[in-house]
Order: structure tokens, then C-alpha cells, then sequence
């Protein structure tokens, strides 16, 4: 996954100390490692006969490489399947406690950390809010945050702690109205890195990456690992934001706001120019039910949702999926991908919705010369952002991109 590194020593793994054998291995045996724990990774479990053929390994190499991780505690042994002849195959697994990760999430009125096993389970979440965020006030909440986790956990769990990821908007001083904040007091962020100062505290690397970047990495890593090799993502949240993988891995830039597809021009329903995130943030509907007397808890309220909120959701449903119909020709036309993936912090019904309504508004827009790719629904849903922040360490130590075992 392409994202920024804060630590000067990548090489560090888990906190106080570095990995069982660390750096003193050669560099093909750290990418075997790799390899056989992103396989098992995505199989769920595996055998050493079903790694080889799979790598195209030796059984001697797998079997030294299995049996080391299992020492290091990353991966775990099952119960054995016995077959009709030989001896009985032993799947191995990853071990949910082998590691964890910390992801930090900076959103317009909170912040959040939260901490996930090997597996990608959430096993804490903490919650701060703010009006607004400085960089002083973010550094700050984030430092005790994760301080207190820390401290919470016994002292062999806390050694396997392996790093920390920074889910946040990139360009904050061009965003004052929607974070509701004074342009002076956003402009701080211009000459701040809050990654390298939160890093400067602790002992494990720590890593930066765009908000829907990294709610699109979470789901490169923990969503259905059914998707093709090159998709399109958009993560609809108070600002609608994008990510891209191409080749199986996210892609960020080399200003780490690629995708920035809230930005993206596009022509309204009337035929005016503006752009997707005019259309397609939860900021606009919010805004148009506030004016109609109503609020986000009673429209998603099925229940208590009136008449008026259901044609204020039905119009804010239309314009996000033309806006969004309008952007993914137009990437289609610079990037040939074959699906284009829908999340954010939407109920699963209204999620559904604006799906389908994306792929009707899609056939009735024919490109010629352009093949319109496939749109689904992501899998994560409102969580991407802090766990594709969690994601970050993870991939960085743990995993090497899928195109070294998927074929095709």
C-alpha cells in the first residue's frame, strides 16, 4: 500500500523490541514470510502442501518459514485433516493476538482510535470530540489515546502493538465552512506534520494516508477478496471522497491525493457546473433537511422518517448518483478499470440505493469507445476509514501485494 512513513526505521515491528529474527534475515526471506502470511491471510488457513504449490516454494523452504512464524506467534496451528492415504495435512492460521494495530481517524467533529487484532477485528475503540480540528488539539487527543490503550494492556500484548495509521482529509485549510471552523484556524495545518509529531513519541512506525484512501485500502484488505485487480472507490461520508487500486495495490500519488474525487468536476441536473461533492456529501442532505425541519437520525429511522424526508432522500439519491455516474465515465476514460465500489457511513438500505441508481444512471449514459465498468456495493461500511487506517502497518510489515499469488 502506497502511503507515507513517518518512522525513520521501518524495520521496527512491535513496540520495544523488533520481530523474532528481525533485520538480520536477507531480504528474500522477510518477502517469503510475507507471501505465506498474505496467502493465509486471504484463505483463512492453509496447509505447508497448499503454500508450496501455491508459491512454487520448495516443501523444505515452506516448512522453515511456517515453523518460524509459528514460533513468532503469528501463526497458529489446526486441527489436523486427515486424508486416505499419508499423513494427515495441518492447516495453519493467522493467531488473532500475534499482532495489533492502532488507527487513528481525524474527522470534522471527532476523533477516533481504534485498535485491531491480525485478523482485523476491532478489540478497542476510543472516541473524542472536538468542534473542530487544530493540529494542536488532534496531537494531543491522539498522544492519550494512545497512552491509555497502552497502559491498558498487559505488557506481552502491548510488545506486539507493530505501529500506528493516520486516517485524515489532506488540504484541510482549503475545507473552513465544512469543518466550521475560521480559515486562520485551519491554515494551521499548512506547516504541520502531525504524523511525524504524534511518531516522535512512540517506538513503532507510523504512517499517514488520505481519509478515503484509507477507508479505500481497508477495503483492499479486509473487504470480499472476490474484486478485480483495478477498481474505483468512493467513500460517502459529510464530504464524499475517493481511492483507486490499481494492480492490487492503493494508490495514493506522489502527493498522496490521488483520487480526490469529490473535487471532480461534473454538471448538475440543471445543466450548471459544480462539483461531485456538491451533489453527493452527506453535508447537502443534511443541510436540506435541516431546512425542511427534520435530521440524519430521523431520515435513517425508517420508522420515524415523514413523507418530506423520504423526497428529500430520493432527490439527494438522484443527484449523488448522476454526480457519481458523470465521474466514473470520465475516470474510465484516463484509467481501465472494471469496477467501481460504493461505501461510507450510509445505512445498508440507502447504501443499496444509491447503487442501483448509479448503474441505472450509468446505461443511460453510453460512452462510445469507453467499456462502463461494473458497480457494487463496498463491504466495510462506516468503519473503513479508522480500520483502513489500522490497515497501514499492517500491510506495510505483514503483507506484499496480491499480484505475487493471484493469477490471471
Amino acid at each position: 500500500m502506497n502511503n507515507r512513513s513517518i518512522s525513520s526505521d521501518s524495520s521496527v515491528g512491535f513496540v520495544g523490541k523488533t520481530m523474532g529474527r528481525g533485520s538480520n534475515q536477507s531480504g528474500m526471506r522477510a518477502y517469503n514470510e510475507r507471501l505465506v502470511l498474505s496467502l493465509v491471510r486471504q484463505s483463512g488457513q492453509l496447509a505447508k502442501s497448499e503454500i508450496t504449490q501455491l508459491t512454487g516454494l520448495s516443501a523444505q523452504t515452506v516448512s522453515v518459514i511456517m515453523r518460524a512464524l509459528e514460533a513468532d506467534g503469528l501463526l497458529e496451528k489446526g486441527a489436523p485433516v486427515r486424508g486416505k492415504v499419508g499423513q494427515p495435512s495441518v492447516p495453519m492460521s493467522l493467531r488473532k493476538d500475534g499482532a495489533f494495530f492502532l488507527g487513528l481517524k481525524v474527522g470534522r467533529r471527532r476523533l477516533e482510535l481504534v485498535m485491531t487484532d491480525f485478523l482485523g477485528a476491532v478489540k478497542h475503540r476510543t472516541r473524542e470530540r472536538y468542534s473542530h480540528p487544530t493540529p494542536d488539539r488532534v496531537v494531543q487527543m491522539a498522544n492519550h489515546a494512545v497512552a491509555a490503550r497502552l497502559d491498558s494492556m498487559p505488557e506481552k500484548r502491548r510488545a506486539r502493538v507493530a505501529g500506528l495509521g493516520i486516517a485524515l482529509p489532506f488540504q484541510l485549510w482549503d475545507w473552513p465552512d465544512l469543518m466550521g471552523a475560521a480559515l486562520s484556524q485551519m491554515d494551521e495545518w499548512r506547516n504541520r506534520d502531525i504524523g511525524a509529531e504524534i511518531g516522535a513519541h512512540w517506538p513503532f512506525p507510523v504512517f499517514e494516508c488520505n481519509d478515503a484512501s484509507a477507508a479505500c485500502g481497508a477495503e483492499l484488505v479486509f473487504g470480499d477478496q472476490d474484486k478485480p485487480r483495478d477498481f474505483l472507490y468512493f467513500y460517502v461520508d459529510h464530504f464524499v471522497g475517493g481511492g483507486l487500486v490499481l494492480e492490487n495495490g492503493l494508490y495514493t500519488g506522489q502527493s498522496g491525493n490521488a483520487a480526490a474525487l469529490g473535487s471532480t468536476p461534473i454538471l448538475t441536473t440543471d445543466g450548471k457546473p459544480a462539483q461531485l461533492g456538491d451533489v453527493a456529501s452527506l453535508i447537502t442532505l443534511e443541510t436540506e433537511l435541516a431546512a425542511a425541519g427534520s435530521n440524519m437520525t430521523d431520515l435513517w429511522d425508517a420508522a420515524a422518517s415523514e413523507q418530506a424526508s423520504t423526497d428529500i432522500l430520493n432527490r439527494w439519491l438522484d443527484n449523488a448518483a448522476g454526480g457519481m455516474a458523470q465521474v466514473i465515465l470520465s475516470s474510465a476514460c484516463v484509467i481501465d478499470f472494471k469496477c467501481v465500489l460504493i461505501d461510507g457511513r450510509l445505512p445498508s438500505f440507502a447504501r443499496t440505493d444509491l447503487v442501483q441508481r448509479t448503474r441505472l444512471r450509468l446505461a443511460e449514459m453510453p460512452l462510445p469507445g469507453v467499456e462502463t465498468p461494473e458497480v457494487r456495493e463496498g463491504s466495510i461500511g462506516e468503519d473503513a476509514r479508522s480500520l483502513g487506517a489500522a490497515s497501514l502497518p499492517l500491510a506495510e510489515r505483514f503483507l506484499v501485494d496480491r499480484n505475487a499469488f493471484l493469477k490471471g
